[in-house]
């Protein structure tokens, strides 16, 4: 088994993830691989205490990723990198994971016996994201539930349907299986990495699954609106394919399904009213299982309009920034292609 984790200024969260990797209850051997990506913080000297603490310095390999190459988004370069070690082990599986998430300790067993029993190429799990302070409880559940609206766990196993989705932070996945779809190289270019691979490999004839879990956890905090609005302005336009109609399409829908029934609510007619509080009612039901997910309580399930109306503003600036060439940004990258790249 070979753990490929690729950090880039990760001063803060490398510690907590290694250590939670080389404490595995995993049968079998494990190497983890951490790949620095030019972290000018402290990152691999962190990772490396943290190893050192539990005697686990053998099992950890700190791998210096090479320049950025054109074509190339930085997240999967840096796994690139950390796969071309793996596979001098001749891993069963490859698990590839942030540098900021903090896995329990089963968490390995149980991805490769799901695996194993249902004959599965690439197994993923959507870790629980931090919902503290009050912009997180506001607007991260509704992450998990937008997500969910597109990729159906239930539509992702099934083999008939073209869904394909996964979580980037936690994906088990066959060696064979990414050999079939030609490696990494095939997606290099993919801002929104996690589906792309999914999508690969269910197109190859792989049997994929994606589900959820509390007890493996983000690290990262989102203390501000503007830092979750970033969060989702990197892949929102991106998930749109840079079309400009389905932007159109997409913000003239939000407005439709949670921002009018709100309106309507407070309308001087009758029957308009009703209809709109009973709408807007049954969002907040269809809602509040991804609440209770988060442990919150029910009040934040009828706020879903207020935060619909941030997710569509941050989808609005993703594309904006798309426009002005900074489209796709995470750690000081803009990934996303040109306007003529893309066209």
């Amino acid at each position: 088994m070979a753990v490929i984790v690729p950090a880039r200024n990760e001063a803060a969260t490398i510690a907590r993830a290694v250590l939670s990797l080389v404490q595995q209850e995993y049968p079998g051997e494990l190497r983890v691989v951490v790949v620095d990506d030019h972290s000018d913080d402290g990152t691999v000297s962190l990772a490396r205490e943290a190893a050192a603490r539990l005697g686990a310095s053998a099992r950890v390999e700190m791998v210096q990723a090479a320049a950025l190459t054109p074509g190339w988004t930085g997240k999967l370069w840096a796994l690139q990198q950390g796969l071309e070690k793996a596979n001098a082990f001749a891993p069963d599986y490859l698990w590839l994971t942030d540098a900021d998430i903090e896995h329990a300790t089963d968490t390995l067993r149980r991805l490769v016996g799901r695996a194993e029993t249902r004959r599965l190429d690439l197994v993923s799990l959507m870790v629980l994201l931090e919902a503290n302070s009050f912009p997180e409880r506001l607007l991260i559940p509704a992450f998990l539930y937008f997500f969910l609206k597109l990729y159906p766990p239930q539509w992702i196993a099934d083999k008939n349907a073209k869904t394909a989705g996964a979580a980037g932070g936690c994906v088990l996945l066959k060696p064979e299986a990414l050999e079939r779809v030609g490696g990494l190289g095939a997606i290099r270019g993919e801002v929104i990495d996690d589906c792309a691979l999914a999508r690969a490999v269910k197109r190859a004839g792989g049997a994929i699954w994606m589900g959820l879990t509390r007890k493996s956890v983000s690290l990262r905090a989102y203390g501000s609106f503007a830092e979750i609005r970033d969060l989702i302005a990197r892949t929102a336009f991106t998930q749109l394919g840079y079309s400009n109609l389905a932007l159109i399409g997409t913000l003239l829908g939000m407005l439709l399904t949670y921002v009018v029934p709100v309106v309507f609510t407070f309308s001087a007619q009758a029957t308009a009213s009703r209809l709109g509080l009973a709408a807007w009612a049954l969002m907040a039901v269809t809602y509040l299982p991804t609440v209770r997910f988060y442990r919150l309580s029910p009040i934040w399930a009828p706020l879903l309009p207020l935060t619909a109306v941030f997710y569509s503003y941050a989808t609005w600036l993703s594309a904006a920034r798309y426009w002005l060439g900074r489209g796709g940004q995470w750690k000081g990258r803009a990934q996303a292609p040109s306007r003529e790249t893309a066209q």
